[in-house]
């Protein structure tokens, strides 16, 4: 699951998240504007600021809160659900503060960039790995900038489940070429390259991909009286 969050209102996050259960999975939040803070039941403290990311593995629960420390501003990012395994489901609870800095961001030769956050991007023959490596489905999540009508490919393994989220401007995508909108999800299909172009108001997008753990999925049970 994908949620973007944006706000210039501070009344619409203000009240932030306060003490709150998760068990089973695993959360990432990814910061493009704004400052949060996280705390957990676990004594884990961290400041969420801008470029920074939020990883925390539930495993057998975690109750945590995510509070403003804004009163003013941008409020703007993503929060992504990743399933653990049915095997990793009570393992324990984890959480990981990555700042900005801790982020690799590497340059394109069209004058974009890429942010690697978990996996790997090769750039010029060089492979640059994200703070997040070792976490069972692979996971791979890339922010990536184009400037107007530049190109971008990378190599996602075929065995991966992968999607593209554009969030500003325009992107064309596959092959044929297609136009994608902004705040489209496009699910990739088979294959194990990423192709895309910049239309010309460039194109801000994530890359998302992990391995299927191909098991049942229960949402909840009703009983009937």
């Amino acid at each position: 699951m994908l949620d973007e969050f944006s706000s210039n209102d501070p009344n619409d996050y203000v009240a932030g998240f306060p003490a709150h259960p998760h068990r089973g999975f695993e959360t990432v939040t990814y910061m493009l504007e704004g400052h949060m803070l996280h705390e957990d039941h676990l004594g884990n403290q961290g400041h969420l600021k801008t470029g920074g990311v939020q990883w925390m593995t539930a495993g057998r629960g975690i109750i945590h809160s995510e509070m403003p420390q804004q009163v003013s501003g941008a409020m703007r990012g993503f929060q992504l659900w990743i399933n653990l395994p049915a095997k990793e489901k009570m393992k324990p609870a984890g959480y990981q503060d990555i700042q900005v800095e801790d982020i690799p961001k590497t340059a394109l030769a069209n004058g974009g960039s890429v942010k690697v956050i978990a996996g790997s991007y090769e750039c010029d023959g060089k492979v640059i790995n994200g703070p997040i490596q070792g976490i069972t489905t692979a996971p791979i999540f890339l922010d990536v900038h184009l400037p107007p009508n530049s190109e971008f490919e990378h190599r996602i393994p075929k065995e991966l489940n992968a999607f593209v989220y554009i969030y500003e401007g325009n992107l064309e995508l596959g092959g044929p070429m297609r136009e994608v909108p902004k705040q489209a999800a496009i699910v990739l299909g088979d294959g194990d390259r990423l192709k895309a172009k910049a239309g010309t108001l460039g194109a801000q997008f994530i890359v998302l991909a992990a391995l299927p753990l191909h098991e049942p999925i229960v949402q909840y049970v009703v009983h009937s009286s």
